[in-house]
């Protein structure tokens, strides 16, 4: 790959461990490596590549999304499902999404990750769980690699349907046998524990009310046996979730995840905006992580989660989108933003959760609940994953003379100007490099047309 200099940075915001704001800032990168970084004059003046951001860009670490769903970019906006608390929005799109064929799933894949892309995100984890038709975890990895996203592809799964007391319909679930053989030929066949690895595998069974409680503990065993392998689930999203886990399993969620082995510094579980104080004790003893989806809950209506109250117990919480059908956005800054004032509102405190600390949750945060040390700061040794953002754009007019990196929240910021992940130019002045966006979003609309007429 050879090596990279960018120069001139109006301010190179590093969220590095002394949370260095460096204006006139600079990034030298050797192969996929952060090798120097400094002011301009400090770093060396030239490289195989040069980058020159004449002062007029704000560069940051590459957000990092710990919760998502690509395949439901699909069903966006479905009328049914607008207006719905989760389980009713599950029942009400379950049938669509038994018609996603792998053609689909890809498209689905490279729409969800175009977006994070272009709203700064350099590392994603998605939780597929469905696996109809012709579908595998193999077409959705093939997909985000033509992409070139740094990517955590979780198998999930769902094995408990409406006939044995959970949510889903039958036709959608899969045998525990099979999930647990087809886990393991992912892991074999795809888990990178490397350093700066570009996929890794997780284990994540959907939720308490789509999977045994068998199936968890095989899943925490199945991964505990290989380097670097993590869980991911559902976790106490709303009311009806905590009650579920109360009449099925006589446990309020977070004692359900102690039972089944799903506490650890290994795990992190999505939502658990009604987890008690309890619970959190619990989360914070063992390092167990949470990913914030602040949007979908609030559309759903589930509820605004303790991040304060997690933080300051010192709990790891990542950032995440959350499907592309419940947000209905994979807009990655917006949910940095969204996680900053539902803070506000929650705890109906203005300094709750400063722009900083969003930024921090979305960078070193994301790091940390993904198991992370080689992403989520501008420091040598890191992975060269990084986003320019263009401050001379009216959105940010009169706020980025006082503070760029606030303003970043504060206000809003439509896509980045560039983008680099492992060292690779994957935005370029706000075109997307690796795939041809009209393209895909006319494949991609086909497909959610079709979906929509099969079911």
């Amino acid at each position: 790959m050879g090596t990279l200099l960018v120069k001139n940075i109006h301010t190179l915001a590093t969220f590095d461990d002394a949370q260095r704001e460096i204006r006139q800032g600079a990034l030298f990168v050797r192969d996929h490596v952060i090798e120097q970084v400094g002011t301009t004059a400090e770093l060396p003046d030239t490289a195989d590549e040069v980058l020159d951001l004449s002062d007029r860009y704000i560069v940051l670490p590459g957000l990092v999304n710990t919760h998502h769903h690509f395949f439901q970019t699909l069903t966006r906006v479905i009328p049914a499902a607008q207006n719905h608390e989760l389980f009713q929005w599950l029942q009400g799109l379950y049938p669509l999404w038994s018609n996603i064929t792998a053609d689909i799933l890809r498209t689905s894949a490279q729409m969800a990750a175009a977006e994070l892309i272009l709203s700064g995100c350099t590392t994603a984890s998605d939780h597929n769980y469905l696996f109809p038709n012709d579908c595998t975890l193999d077409d959705e990895i093939q997909a985000i690699q033509e992409i070139g996203l740094r990517f955590h592809a979780n198998r999930g799964s769902m094995s408990i349907g409406e006939s044995k007391g959970g949510l889903p319909p039958d036709g959608l679930v899969e045998a525990e046998d099979f999930i647990l053989q087809d886990s393991q030929r992912l892991i074999e066949q795809y888990h990178d524990n490397e350093r700066y690895a570009m996929l890794r595998i997780t284990l994540a069974p959907c939720s308490p009310f789509t999977v045994s409680q068998d199936l968890m503990r095989e899943s925490a065993a199945m991964a505990r046996s290989y380097p670097g392998v993590r869980l991911h689930t559902h976790l106490a999203e709303n009311v009806s979730d905590v009650n579920y886990s109360l009449e099925r399993f006589g446990q309020i969620p977070g004692e359900y995840a102690e039972s089944v082995g799903w506490l650890g510094d290994d795990v992190w579980h999505a939502h658990c905006v009604k987890l008690s104080d309890s619970s959190l004790g619990q989360f914070a003893a063992t390092g167990t992580g949470v990913a914030h989806c602040p949007c979908s809950n609030m559309r759903l209506a589930s509820g605004i989660a303790p991040i304060r109250k997690m933080l300051d117990l010192q709990i790891p919480v990542g950032l995440g989108v959350d499907g592309s059908a419940s947000n209905d956005s994979g807009h990655l800054m917006q949910e940095a933003r969204m996680a900053m004032l539902a803070a506000r509102v929650r705890d109906e405190a203005p300094g709750a959760l400063t722009a900083r600390e969003a930024l921090a949750i979305a960078t070193r945060g994301g790091a940390r609940v993904l198991g992370r040390d080689d992403i989520g700061m501008l420091a040598p040794n890191m992975a060269a994953d990084f986003i320019a953002i263009d401050l001379e754009q009216p959105s940010l007019a009169g706020a980025a003379v006082h503070d760029p990196v606030a303003a970043l929240l504060f206000c809003h910021v439509d896509q980045v100007a560039y983008s680099f992940i492992n060292g690779r130019r994957v935005v370029d002045q706000g075109r997307l490099t690796t795939v041809d966006l009209p393209a895909l979003t006319r494949r991609h609309n086909q497909a959610a047309v079709q979906l929509l007429s099969a079911g």
